[in-house]
């Protein structure tokens, strides 16, 4: 972009000098390919340093009849540049915003580039299904500390100090080693210097009935810890859910009704229970739930989900419930498990590792 020449002095009554300036810049501004240029352009021949510029203000320096003059000369020619910039200016701006639309159009008939997003773990809509059907019941879902007081895990449990759940082979202690016995209330069960991570939830059972006593009704789904290796059926961190009902005049008939239900909204309307005596320190009678389970490897047959039973009456005393005026039941199964059986899952990896292709493919709870 050329500019104009400039003069110390600039001859406010040449016209031939003004007309030239004029046809200089209207030139140049007809010549702006973009806006960037329009701006220098507009600069150098409207600006305090541009021929018109200088011709106006030198028109104080004149005798007063030729200021009019002058002033007659000066004033159209000044604004017909700035018309000329005015409609060069409105003319690219047009065209930059159609050039814009072009160069910035998005197709959206093509199809879109999408990078792959995580899934939802199929564990946590079957933790959610579980405590929307205890929810359902009137129960309350309660929750507790992982790592947890050896007195909480086992003793406030009834489990023996020489139980084998308690041996180094089956539990992570954390901060102290094991020691035999165990405080022998929940005030001493509370400085209890050796902590595990739970191996199951039912410390939180304990926990419940301490803070809160009887009656009680909870769920307790959550995390849980125990030295098994990984393999197609264990691993040494999985979860499961616990029940607790504590009342007066709570029977077996109360437990099995409420097992029967709870497989039924686990598993379809079809699904059948049955129970199996069995021992447990912390239930008595106890018994295992078995499910019938019609794709059971070799054929339809049951299968065992979890345990169950009445709650031990010294379990309530070691909660300061009395055990002849409450009664209550309790059971518990692993969440993984009955995910493996609801939806034909053969391995535990599957479930473990992370593998995003895994938690696709069961879309969304409802």
């Amino acid at each position: 972009m050329s500019t104009p020449d400039i003069q110390a002095t600039v001859d406010p009554l040449d016209e031939a000098a003004l007309d030239a300036a004029v046809e200089q810049a209207l030139a140049e501004i007809a010549k702006a390919a973009d806006l960037d240029e329009l701006k220098a352009a507009r600069t150098a021949h409207t600006g305090d340093r541009s021929t018109l510029a200088l011709a106006n203000r030198a028109i104080g320096t004149l005798p007063g009849p030729d200021k009019a003059r002058a002033g007659k000369l000066i004033g159209p020619r000044r604004g017909r540049v700035n018309k000329a910039v005015a409609a060069r200016q409105t003319q690219l701006e047009a065209e930059r915003d159609e050039r814009v639309l072009v160069e910035e159009a998005v197709d959206v008939t093509l199809p879109a580039v999408r990078t792959a997003s995580g899934a939802r773990h199929p564990i946590e809509s079957v933790q959610e299904r579980i405590a929307d059907f205890f929810v359902g019941l009137g129960w309350e879902i309660a929750d507790g500390p992982e790592l947890e007081s050896e007195w909480f895990n086992f003793d406030a449990l009834n489990f023996g100090p020489d139980h084998p759940a308690r041996q180094m082979q089956d539990t992570f202690y954390v901060g102290g080693t094991r020691t035999a016995g165990g405080p022998q209330d929940a005030g001493a069960g509370a400085a209890s210097s050796n902590l595990v991570l739970r191996t199951h939830t039912s410390p939180v059972q304990a926990h419940s009935m301490l803070d809160r006593g009887a009656p009680l009704y909870i769920a307790c789904p959550g995390k849980v810890f125990r030295t098994d290796a990984l393999d197609q059926t264990h691993t040494p961190v999985f979860h499961q859910v616990e029940g607790l009902a504590v009342d007066k005049g709570l029977t077996m008939a109360n437990l099995v009704g409420t097992l029967d239900a709870f497989a039924r909204a686990m598993f379809g309307p079809e699904a059948r229970t049955r129970l199996r005596p069995s021992f447990f320190p912390f239930t008595e009678p106890s018994a295992e739930m078995d499910l019938w389970f019609p794709q059971k490897r070799g054929g339809a047959g049951w299968i065992e989900w979890g345990g169950c039973g009445m709650v031990n009456p010294n379990v309530l005393r070691t909660a300061g419930i009395d055990p002849d005026e409450y009664s209550g039941f309790a059971f518990g199964m692993g969440i993984e498990r009955t995910l493996m059986l609801r939806h034909g899952i053969a391995d535990m990896h599957d479930i473990v590792e992370g593998d995003v292709r895994f938690s696709t493919q069961f879309g969304t709870e409802i």
